[in-house]
């Protein structure tokens, strides 16, 4: 017998869960526009010494009805094997599902069995349903009704109400960027860098992010100088190319713009100029490749002094003609640019000297990078610091405008972040935690990294979402890479859009009633005054302030 129970996108079902301890999901709100997720989890009872042993399972024809049927998008959540649930040396808080490696949920991939559901006995599994809610849609209540058939009266059903709010989600207003790796696709497809299969690759993956709210793409004008052992190097992924002709250089950009019509065509917003100098210190040149004399060679990298003369010559002459190139089609503020990744404290003037060679020509764009150190505000060496959500407590009260944050590998304690084996709540928290504080941007460092640390070797995302047991499984990358060229996405790239959705929701919500009132909606929720070291301690909780802001948001439409 099919067992079968509706319940939140924010649940996470291990394979030897028990059904019976998850709430059922009976009715959600969801406003016009929004992209809604529901699970629908499922085991097989059978009676044991029955048959051969293959009767403990069976594939199962899922059928989704109602008006709402069209819009639905269904997934088969997938298990994978998780080594490193969270760092070695950092003490984990007691809300993960699990600090001890075993098989977790993650990959989303379409259904299989000529699209039928299989359900195990003894085993609990799940299916994620995503609905596209459409912006004419009818305000209203919708019955979801959903049913597994296998056959010889293996039935169930369930269904969920489904009320659709007459207001339509605002457009997203955050800049959000996930570091998006183009080596990475090559290496993994075993294609050449810049071929036409690996552009479609890249079109693909980018299409992914774009649709799950990612606005702004990392953008390698040369090979970003990112997660590299010094002296070692990643493949040239180089936008630009260059000719050095005795102490002359000249640009080609005609790849750069055929990144920017591909962007401009899927919906990529922003360009995020890949690193000027190497990740923490800022010390060196990134590894730049140019035809000299007629032969390509590399002419900058480790062994360039970063502020020297003759890369800051280098340097200045790109910067100019990039500004000039992207002028002519009105391109050049949509451009962040970037000196050096995670400089810490020590390296604070390494950062000055280098941010020096460019800052007079850069002083009407924005330049950002990712650190946790004040001192870099304090003594106005960056003017769009990205702290860390476990050190951006300074920065708020220092009332640092525009302020950004981000998080990878070592927020791994009361802070929001997407390891797989964190549960989804505390994914989604950062919505809430964004809208608060006022956060106009976020940055993760793994949307495709397919490396193990410094970019030694290529892993196998499907077996090492730990990058070979370096980081927090989960950090390195948020879609899978399937054998068509497409990515496949894990849940954590979905439940982190569902807070990017909530923030819109927020906005909406003021735009009525006053940010206190939303702030309020969200500290009684969450039972305390919200930090960035708040998160959801349950699915309800969240589901309790989308409930209560989208019922806010329908008296203020009814009043009208």
């Amino acid at each position: 017998m099919i067992r079968i129970k509706p319940v939140s996108s924010l649940e996470k079902a291990m394979p030897e869960s028990d059904i019976a301890d998850f709430a059922p999901l009976t009715r959600i709100s969801a406003l016009k526009g929004e992209r809604l997720s529901v699970q629908v989890l499922h085991t097989y009872e059978y009676e044991p010494g029955v048959g051969s042993g293959f009767e403990s399972r069976v594939n199962a024809e899922l059928t989704v009805r109602g008006a709402l049927a069209p819009y639905v998008t269904v997934h088969d959540v997938c298990n994978v094997p998780v080594e490193r649930p969270v760092l070695q040396n950092v003490e984990a808080d007691e809300d993960y599902i699990s600090t001890r490696p075993g098989l977790f949920p993650d990959l989303l991939r379409p259904l299989h069995y000529v699209n039928k559901v299989c359900c195990t006995a003894g085993l609990v599994f799940s299916v994620w349903i995503e609905i596209e809610v459409p912006e004419d849609s009818a305000a209203g209540e919708y019955a979801l009704d959903i049913t597994l058939d296998g056959g010889e009266g293996n039935f169930a059903e369930t269904s969920v109400t489904v009320e659709i709010i007459d207001a339509v989600l605002p457009k997203e207003s955050i800049y959000m960027t996930q570091w998006f790796h183009c080596d990475c696709l090559a290496t993994y497809y075993n294609v050449e860098i810049w071929s036409e299969r690996h552009w479609e690759i890249i079109e693909n993956f980018a299409r992914m992010a774009v649709k799950n709210g990612i606005n702004m793409l990392l953008t390698p004008v040369f090979t970003p100088p990112l997660d590299t052992a010094v002296g070692g190097e990643r493949p040239t992924a180089q936008l630009v190319g260059v000719t050095k002709r005795e102490e002359e250089y000249s640009f080609d950009f005609s790849l750069l713009d055929r990144w920017v019509e591909m962007c401009d065509r899927i919906g990529i917003q922003y360009f995020e100029i890949a690193h000027f100098f190497t990740q923490w210190g800022a010390e060196h040149a990134p590894k730049i490749v140019a035809n000299v004399d007629g032969v390509e060679r590399k002419i900058f990298g480790w062994e360039t002094e970063a502020a020297g003369e003759e890369y800051s010559t280098f340097l200045r002459t790109f910067v100019r003609e990039f500004l000039a190139h992207m002028k002519k089609n009105g391109n050049d503020k949509r451009c962040f640019f970037h000196i050096s990744d995670e400089p810490r404290e020590a390296h604070l003037e390494s950062y000055r000297a280098a941010r020096a060679v460019v800052a007079d020509l850069l002083e009407d764009y924005v330049i950002m990078d990712a650190l946790s150190n004040y001192v870099f505000w304090q003594d106005g060496v960056v003017s769009t610091p990205i702290p860390s959500n476990n050190h951006i407590a300074p920065f708020i009260e220092g009332r640092v405008p525009n302020l950004w944050t981000y998080y990878c590998c070592s927020q791994s304690r009361k802070v929001s972040n997407r390891f797989v084996a964190m549960p989804s709540w505390r994914n989604r928290s950062i919505g809430f935690q964004m809208y608060k504080y006022d956060i106009v941007g976020f940055l993760h460092w793994g949307y495709n990294f397919y490396n193990n640390r410094h970019s030694g070797d290529a892993i196998i995302p499907f077996l090492q979402q730990d990058g070979d047991s370096w980081v927090p499984a989960g950090d390195a990358f948020s879609v899978y890479p399937a054998q068509n060229g497409q990515p496949l996405p894990a849940l954590r790239l979905l439940v982190f859009f569902d807070a990017l959705q909530d923030m819109r929701a927020m906005k909406l919500c003021e735009s009525y009633y006053g940010k206190d009132a939303v702030v309020k909606v969200i500290d009684d929720a969450i039972g305390t005054d919200v930090t960035f070291d708040t998160c959801a301690r349950n699915a309800a909780q969240i589901l309790n302030i989308r409930e209560t802001l989208n019922a806010m948001i329908k008296r203020a439409i009814e009043k009208k």
